[in-house]
């Protein structure tokens, strides 16, 4: 399981031209499932969204996690991220989990991170069309693995 986490003032999802989710200040992770994601990824996922420390401290460093900050979690599946793109110039998609297999492990992801964390976590919807929106902050950005 792969997570391309960023440090948002905002950000949104719309689904044919609805907003389906959307937080203030926050993290934005976009979520790729890998073929052999379980349990055991799922709890070290929402462990390290949910702890890792991108967020200022009173000394301007990062030493704050989301659930210090209390900002919102948008968790958005993104298949793509678990693209093989070693070679080539198309990306291969064997290296990601098949949409019936990944979407209960995504949405056990969401479940987890929602019972460990107070303020909003929001989605957007597995398998759609997504239009993401967001205002990057720093910029922070990082790429976690479970």
């Amino acid at each position: 399981m792969l997570a391309l986490i960023q440090r948002v003032t905002e950000a949104s999802v719309r689904v044919d031209g609805e907003v389906v989710g959307a937080i203030g200040p926050g993290l934005l992770a976009l979520v790729g499932i890998e073929p052999g994601d379980g349990e055991a990824q799922v709890a070290r996922m929402a462990e390290r969204v949910l702890g890792y420390r991108v967020f200022g401290d009173d000394a301007g460093r990062m030493n704050r996690s989301l659930v210090d900050a209390g900002g919102g979690l948008l968790l958005v599946s993104q298949f793509t991220l678990a693209a093989d793109t070693r070679s080539g110039m198309r990306p291969g998609f064997s290296t990601a989990a098949a949409p019936e297999l990944a979407e209960p492990v995504f949405n056990r992801l969401v479940a987890e991170c929602r019972s460990r964390h107070a303020t909003p976590v929001e989605t957007g919807r597995f398998g759609a069309h997504m239009v993401i929106s967001l205002v990057n902050d720093g910029p922070v950005t990082f790429l976690l693995r479970a």
